[in-house]
């Protein structure tokens, strides 16, 4: 494998990477406290620069580059209109210190996503304000506290959570100063609906539920399921991390759930880059609706023939305060709000169709090679396990590692917990059938391979500039620094030409 020389081999002491114009101001001298000469940096031309950073640009994997089936994440692709409309002057040069004077546009925008939201989900009220999904979460679960707190009962601490949620649940739970009390799922996937009428009393705050489940499974029963919550005086909440799959199709608030928040960042094809930046409106129906995060955009003014509304902030008159600073991640707004512009009603109903054909289409291809513990119609993903009984030592990271060779993101790796050797797959809606009969055939190949060569397995990664680590060890002894750049091996290794 041949590899590049470090940007910092090729140093050459006079060299420059760029040339500042002659100083047109007074100069001052620097605070002798910025300046760190210990620091030893390279000394390179601009050419050496540009180069070292498109090689690293290349190493970094995006649903820009390839096939991104991590289930749960909805990688979907993010169009470019969305990134059009985000950089337009009068939205990206805003500040939020701005009155609302000079921001009517800005505030438009955010009031029609607001009302939107609240008709996807068919509840009465949405805040823009939370960051992310988590914090949506946290949001909606101090919403349910103070309502109860509010009623003055007191005793209703604790949250019913299943253990096919997302593993957020029982956290934002606990971050919220209340008892997880965690449901098992019966033989089909589903609630076990003896478990939770058991659990349901008037100690019940509420019950925190993912749609469709992190098996990618549509409860079954889930009109028992809210029935049993509300019979006892507890609240619903949605986990709507998922609502790829049904947003179109089914209105939580019209079934029941009291609470929800969304995940801009993956059914509005927001960017997920970094970690972030996320965005995770939380909705409500009339009950809960005083207690939302504010401020929220509201009309503050009718408007008539001739004059628009004029928009302004409204805080709810019981809410749990503020969860950002501002008014949330607003170039986030700006590209949902161009991402259901763009689809309209029928465009984000047939977002919903083609998530769930595609990930029932890649089970339906899979299902004869892999064991699929709940195997019955899905969501927009599903999880199988990556292990067989007759190929001893092959687990479902192997699987993963070796899909690397092969150019694919892996899928989530064992989540949820309670499969085996989880891998979770969600193709979106954004991939073509070529795409996804090409996957499918990889994975089977992999298979054939974890039964005649499973060595092949182990060792990889094998065209990644690092092969196979040990990832406990570099969790914890972190070493950033440059990484050796490789000349990329044009096919990955097969059966008859694998290479340590």
């Amino acid at each position: 494998m041949k590899l590049e020389p470090l940007i910092y081999e090729i140093s050459v002491p006079g060299r420059c990477g760029v040339r500042l114009p002659e100083v047109d101001v007074p100069t001052t001298d620097l605070p002798q406290d910025l300046l760190r000469a210990e620091l030893d940096l390279p000394e390179v031309s601009e050419m050496d620069v540009i180069r070292h950073y498109v090689r690293l640009s290349h190493l970094n994997y995006g649903v820009d580059k390839g096939f991104y089936p991590l289930g749960s994440c909805t990688m979907k692709y993010n169009p470019k209109v969305n990134e059009d409309a985000a950089r337009l002057p009068g939205f990206a040069g805003l500040h939020p210190r701005l009155g609302i004077d000079e921001t009517q546009g800005a505030l438009m925008l955010m009031y029609y996503l607001q009302t939107w939201l609240a008709e996807i989900s068919g509840m009465k009220g949405v805040s823009l304000q939370p960051a992310a999904g988590a914090q949506g979460e946290f949001s909606g679960i101090l919403m349910i506290r103070k309502y109860h707190l509010d009623r003055g009962d007191g005793k209703r601490t604790r949250i019913l959570v299943p253990n096919s949620a997302h593993g957020t649940n029982p956290a934002t739970t606990s971050m919220a100063g209340l008892e997880v009390v965690e449901l098992p799922s019966d033989e089909n996937g589903d609630v076990d609906l003896a478990a939770l009428r058991a659990a349901c009393d008037d100690t019940v705050a509420g019950m925190m539920i993912t749609v469709p489940s992190t098996l990618g499974l549509f409860e079954r029963h889930m009109l028992e399921v809210i029935e049993a919550v509300h019979g006892c005086g507890g609240l619903m909440y949605m986990d709507g991390a998922n609502m790829n799959a049904m947003m179109g199709v089914l209105k939580p608030g019209e079934i029941g759930f009291d609470v929800m928040h969304y995940n801009l960042h993956k059914t509005f094809s927001t960017p997920h880059g970094g970690g972030g930046p996320g965005s995770g409106p939380v909705a409500c129906n009339e009950k809960l609706l005083p207690f939302l995060p504010g401020p929220i955009v509201a009309e503050i003014e009718p408007g008539d023939d001739e004059q628009p509304p004029l928009y302004g902030w409204h805080m709810p008159e019981k809410s749990i305060g503020r969860v950002k600073a501002f008014h949330g991640n607003f170039g986030m707004l700006v590209r949902a709000y161009t991402y259901i512009r763009e689809n309209g009603g029928p465009g984000l109903r047939d977002v919903s169709y083609y998530a769930v054909l595609n990930a029932n289409y890649v089970l339906a291809l899979l299902r004869d090679t892999y064991h699929v513990p709940y195997d019955r119609f899905c969501g927009h993903e599903f999880v199988m396990e990556g292990r067989w009984k007759d190929a001893p030592g092959i687990h479902a990271l192997d699987i993963s590692k070796r899909l690397m060779d092969y150019g694919y993101h892996p899928p989530t790796n064992y989540f949820p917990l309670i499969v085996p050797e989880a891998l979770m797959i969600e193709p979106t809606e954004t991939e073509s059938k070529e795409t996804l009969d090409a996957f499918a055939e990889t994975l089977k190949t992999i298979a054939r391979e974890a039964h005649e060569n499973p060595e092949l397995l182990h060792e990889a990664p094998h065209i990644t500039p690092v092969g196979r680590v040990d990832e406990v060890l570099a969790a914890k002894q972190l070493v950033l620094c440059c990484v050796p750049i490789p000349d990329w091996a044009e096919q990955p290794p097969t059966l008859s030409t694998q290479s340590a």
